[in-house]
């Protein structure tokens, strides 16, 4: 069973950093596709970045430049690192798993394609 576990959300100051963390147990990312998403209060659930072996990574335009994601395969978890945050960036943030996706297609995928999910972790930017 897949499970995934999001943790490194927290309040900052805009122009911070924060590092989400996305554990995994039950598949392994060499055949995965990991992506992060985030919903904002009254907003649809929208991705923000994306890896995957296939095709490497993807950013949203908001956050190119300011958002880094990596993976560790030895640990298998993918992490977010966030810098020059702004107050738009505030949401949960959640991790999702899908077999054998091209993170190409994020931009034009629906959140309910990606069949496991994280409980989310909430990051809070502050004007």
């Amino acid at each position: 069973e897949v499970q995934l576990v999001e943790s490194g959300g927290g309040l900052v100051q805009a122009g911070g950093s924060l590092r989400l963390s996305c554990a995994a147990s039950g598949f392994t990312f060499d055949d995965y596709t990991v992506a992060w998403f985030r919903q904002a209060p009254g907003k649809e659930r929208e991705g923000v970045s994306c890896i995957s072996s296939l095709d490497g990574k993807y950013y949203a335009d908001s956050v190119k430049g300011r958002f880094t994601i990596s993976s560790d395969n030895a640990k298998n978890a993918v992490y977010l690192q966030m810098n020059s945050l702004k107050p738009e960036d505030t949401a949960i943030y959640y991790c999702a798993a899908v077999w054998s996706y091209y993170c190409s297609g994020l931009p034009y995928s629906r959140w309910t394609d990606f069949p496991s999910w994280g409980q989310g972790t909430q990051v809070t930017i502050s004007s």
